[in-house]
């Protein structure tokens, strides 16, 4: 009884109806925290030594006595310099008058980049001197004061967008980086979509945000796992994919709705779209179906989307994952653009071609082909040879040209053995025009469509190298992708069979009655949300029957349910049914912003090699520190150039 009134008193004091006067702490707590309809526009000189940003004054703001902290972007002529803050560029004339001598020696002698404050008077430029490309183009300020906070050593390189720079130097002088217009956008733009997300699922939709912990236990199948020691011999803890087993036990604990800006690890190597430590927005539900969970994040995105993008149309599209390889030979399609996969087999039923013959004679043999707009146009005849050659050397495929209007006399010898009855099928089912060529290639099914896949998003490249148009980069198309298998074979050992995703995925209510007979045909429950051809969330149903549970790790997977008895029991303790997902925010925000790399939005990424270039590490242990945790460490003999590697240690990708 206490505890239900004191849940009652809780929301009511949480959730106290507009026009009502709540209790001081929650009233002062809703002014600093809660962000008010009122006051939209933040409020960035409380607190600190300026009166101003850089970059907000404005002709409105002319005659006013001001104090600017900032950088030194650059000086000309000791006449006038550009102040620099996060908010953008403001222009200093610097005193030449003998009174202000000291002023003028502070402005004309610190280097670029030292970091001043100045205080002085908003004035307007001279006539015909206003810069339009500068938001602050109109103004200038009149020093009057002016303080060294701190000089500036050479710099590695300038703090210029336009100014080229390896990683590697980007990444070692971070710090520096960060200054950058482009990393204050891209990380100002992330903090901003994270917040509004928070507002959309804790304020509107009563989402609880809630930690879980870091410390864990090994989880069976998934990525490879980074282990911790502890001072308990031979005993050690591993940092957690993803929370997936605990936001499964706040089901089981009645919390209903859970949300959490989750870091996640996996010791993989790192490539352009991953990082071996990771940020996921991660949600769980109770009471809830697959399309309850899209209905959320679509709501999701739309309100979280940055103002400046176009706006996001909902619902988005969805399609299964059949269609999905059979049409664009991925499960994670880019729609942006056609060149879609097309089965051919029909039109070559009664074909005389040997080859072809063979191929569909076979159980799973199937022809298909992509037409490329323009191609035999745009693509030269090493650009075909280099596609021909990747298709042999990683499908062991064969792929064709053909040109069917155009006139090349590098077509495939194929194309003089096609009939008139053949040519008109393919123009007909392919939509083929003038100037366009045909990939086509013959085998089985799933490495078919795998192959065409592929060639199509490498000829997509090599158009856009020429110019042509095809992916539009302002452009977001989502997609949801659905009916995963909910296994698949092994690559080690096919006999056997491992989770598609991961093994607490429910199976679809379909297909539960092919778990104890073929269990390989089953489909789950599964979804994820793809984004321009990238996979930016995953999620799904969850299995709630410990039972259910037990049988999907123990016989079907052939795992260990020791390492999972405590979810085992858990699911025996009145379960709820519950389904969740996890959007990828450090890859959603990369294709927001158009960044080259995930790396680019994450204020201290690793390396591409997993590095960390600025602080080097990964490092060596004193193994005075390790004896506590009962480890010895093998290491190389100190030869005298790992003498000199460990003093000099390089940078893996300079």
């Amino acid at each position: 009884m206490y505890f239900r009134c004191g849940l009652t008193l809780l929301y009511k004091s949480l959730y106290t109806p507009i026009g009502r006067t709540p209790q001081p702490i929650w009233d002062s707590l809703s002014r600093s925290l809660v962000l008010s309809p009122q006051r939209r526009i933040p409020e960035f000189n409380s607190f600190v030594a300026r009166t101003n940003t850089c970059g907000e004054l404005r002709s409105s703001h002319l005659g006013q006595e001001v104090t600017l902290c900032g950088w030194i972007q650059y000086r000309r002529q000791n006449m006038f310099l550009v102040l620099r803050d996060f908010h953008g560029l403001v222009q200093v004339i610097i005193p030449q008058e003998e009174s202000a001598a000291s002023v003028k020696k502070i402005l004309c002698e610190a280097p670029v980049e030292s970091v001043v404050q100045v205080s002085g008077t908003v004035i307007s430029r001279p006539p015909g001197q206003e810069n339009p490309k500068m938001p602050t183009g109109e103004i200038e300020i009149k020093v009057k004061t002016a303080e060294l906070l701190n000089s500036c050593k050479k710099l590695p390189f300038e703090i210029k967008d336009f100014v080229k720079k390896t990683e590697a130097l980007r990444l070692r002088y971070r710090y520096l980086d960060l200054r950058s217009s482009q990393m204050q956008y891209n990380l100002r733009l992330r903090s901003q979509m994270v917040m509004k997300m928070r507002e959309y699922l804790c304020n509107l939709h009563g989402f609880v945000d809630i930690e879980t912990p870091t410390l864990f236990k090994k989880t069976p199948g998934g990525a490879k796992e980074f282990v911790v020691p502890s001072r308990e011999p031979g005993k050690f803890y591993s940092l957690p994919q993803s929370p997936q087993q605990f936001k499964q036990l706040l089901m089981v604990g009645g919390l209903d709705r859970y949300f959490q800006v989750a870091r996640c690890y996996r010791d993989e190597g790192s490539r352009p779209d991953r990082q071996p430590e990771f940020t996921q927005i991660d949600i769980e539900m109770s009471f809830v179906d697959q399309t309850g969970i899209q209905s959320l994040i679509e709501g999701l995105l739309q309100y979280s989307w940055p103002k400046d993008k176009d706006p996001v149309v909902v619902p988005f599209p969805s399609m299964t994952f059949a269609e999905a390889l059979s049409t664009y030979g991925t499960d994670k399609p880019d729609t942006r653009f056609g060149m879609k996969i097309v089965d051919i087999s029909d039109v070559f039923r009664n074909t005389k071609i040997g080859f072809l013959q063979d191929v569909l004679n076979k159980p799973q043999g199937t022809i298909k082909a992509i037409c490329i707009p323009e191609g035999a146009k745009y693509l030269q005849r090493k650009d075909i040879e280099t596609i021909r050659k990747f298709a042999t050397e990683q499908f062991n495929q064969e792929v064709l040209p053909v040109f069917l209007k155009a006139n090349r006399n590098w077509n495939s010898p194929v194309a003089k053995s096609i009939m008139e009855e053949q040519r008109l099928g393919l123009i007909r089912l392919l939509e083929i025009q003038e100037e366009d060529v045909v990939l086509l290639t013959a085998g089985e099914h799933k490495e078919t469509c795998s192959l065409l896949g592929k060639l199509r998003l490498e000829c997509a490249d090599l158009l856009e190298a020429r110019g042509v148009v095809l992916r539009d980069p302002a452009l977001f198309s989502f997609l949801w992708v659905v009916d995963f298998p909910l296994f698949l074979p092994k690559e080690e050992n096919p006999g056997e069979l491992e989770s598609a995703h991961h093994p607490f995925t429910a199976p679809h209510p379909s297909d539960i009655h092919l778990l104890y007979t073929e269990p390989e045909k089953v489909r789950s429950q599964h979804y994820d949300l793809v984004l321009n051809g990238s996979e930016i969330g995953g999620g799904s149903i969850r299995i709630h029957n410990a039972e259910l549970q037990h049988y999907v790790l123990a016989t079907l997977l052939k795992e260990d349910v020791k390492l999972l008895s405590h979810l085992l029991q858990a699911l025996d303790y009145g379960a709820p049914p519950h389904g969740g997902i996890a959007l990828g925010l450090d890859r959603l925000i990369c294709l927001i912003t158009g960044a080259a790399s995930i790396r680019d939005v994450i204020a201290f990424p690793k390396s591409f090699q997993g590095h960390d270039l600025m602080s080097n590490v990964p490092d060596y242990i004193p193994p005075e520190e390790l004896k506590p945790y009962h480890i010895q460490v093998s290491r190389p003999a100190d030869s005298e150039a790992e003498k000199s590697l460990l003093n000099h240690p390089p940078h893996p990708e300079s």
